[in-house]
């Protein structure tokens, strides 16, 4: 079995939910193996997304999504590659320039299936597909130079936790980034 298949079997999902989500990722896993990695797998494919909060744990770093249109966490594509941490790593800087960024918790924070609708992305038209997500959660320094990816985002900032409800406009992603301020508490 593959690592990145094992991590997520050996992931102890914390409610129902993940639990159910768990299953169906592990199903599409040791059905497609690698080309799960890719997104050249259309239907569905692995991304690693991350919640960053500042040392008081009061603020998040997001960023204002431009095809989703609300503040959002950073996340990714795997692009074939197996090691989830790094690619949430790679893409929070990559999205926001935050550097430094420290893991809490002892590895994934929780995984999610993630619908995308039908979109542009630069200038080519993407199919509806589901994300197979794994999070990490991280701290970093409220101090850091922040930068902007203009082809990703259109602002980066740190926002109030507990303000989650106003910043976003994805309905359906509240639920999980409240989640996820919850388990940093846990972790």
């Amino acid at each position: 079995m593959q690592k990145w298949i094992r991590q997520i079997t050996e992931y102890v999902p914390l409610d129902e939910r993940e639990k159910a989500e768990k299953e169906i990722i592990l199903d599409l896993a040791l059905k497609e193996g690698d080309r799960l990695l890719l997104r050249e797998c259309s239907f569905a494919h692995m991304t690693a997304s991350s919640i960053i909060l500042n040392s008081k744990r009061t603020k998040t770093l997001m960023v204002w999504h431009n095809i989703y249109r609300s503040w959002s966490w950073t996340g990714g594509h795997c692009d074939g590659d197996p090691d989830f941490e790094k690619v949430a790593k790679r893409e929070a800087t990559e999205e926001t320039g935050i550097q430094n960024l420290n893991r809490i918790g002892n590895g994934i924070a929780s995984i999610e299936i993630l619908p995308v609708w039908a979109h542009v992305k630069r200038g080519r038209t993407v199919g509806s597909h589901l994300h197979l997500n794994v999070s990490y959660l991280f701290e970093a320094d409220e101090k850091n130079l922040l930068r902007m990816a203009p082809e990703e985002n259109s602002g980066v900032q740190w926002l109030e936790m507990e303000r989650i409800d106003e910043y976003c406009t994805e309905p359906e992603m509240i639920p999980i980034y409240k989640r996820l301020f919850f388990r940093t508490n846990i972790c």
